[in-house]
């Protein structure tokens, strides 16, 4: 899986597993890092889930590991955050939330400036709902559907008609979720 998401959506560091159940990568710009994770959920097994915490600043390799580069840096640290506060929600009424953003400091946070990290956080809060709502199959068509496929494509794939498909992007979710993601990217970018 990592390898095609590798292939489709490549960083300045691939995405590679680390340390036990965990993976890491790095992206030139956040549209990247986001339709990466977006990808990976889309990739997974139906049951699979992952955490995705995702951090913007200074990233550097301070050494190899086992497993690849120990990276080190504020946007470590910041991804780091992220993902802890992704798995905060696991048993809240945001129990669905996967993915996090962290773009500034914690004292920043916490002066109350609004900015790209709220933005970025509301598309995935928003993002995490639809994709945890859809089938297998709508996950399938709307991975094709961002890959590049026809929909007379993923009808003749899925042994549907391009109704079918047509249908299933619209009441899955998945176009208003790439129009927002559009929409996020020409904003934040």
């Amino acid at each position: 899986m990592f390898a095609e998401i590798n292939d489709i959506e490549p960083g300045e560091q691939l995405i590679e597993p680390t340390v036990g159940d965990e993976f890491q990568a790095v992206y030139s710009d956040l549209g990247r890092a986001l339709r990466a994770t977006m990808l990976t959920q889309l990739f997974l097994p139906v049951g699979i889930e992952c955490r995705f915490g995702l951090g913007s600043g200074e990233m550097r390799a301070v050494g190899e590991g086992v497993v690849g580069a120990v990276q080190d840096g504020s946007a470590w640290w910041r991804a780091r955050e992220a993902v802890n506060e992704a798995r905060k929600h696991e048993y809240s009424k945001l129990g669905f939330v996967r993915t996090w953003f962290r773009a500034t400091d914690a004292e920043t946070r916490d002066s109350g400036i609004l900015g790209e990290e709220s933005l970025v956080n509301a598309y995935l809060l928003s993002r995490d709902h639809i994709i945890g709502s859809m089938s297998a199959r709508a996950c399938r068509l709307f991975r094709g559907h961002l890959l590049g496929g026809t929909q007379a494509r993923l009808a003749e794939d899925e042994g549907i008609t391009q109704s079918a498909v047509s249908q299933s992007l619209a009441k899955s979710g998945a176009n208003a979720l790439a129009a927002s993601e559009s929409l996020l990217l020409a904003r934040v970018l």
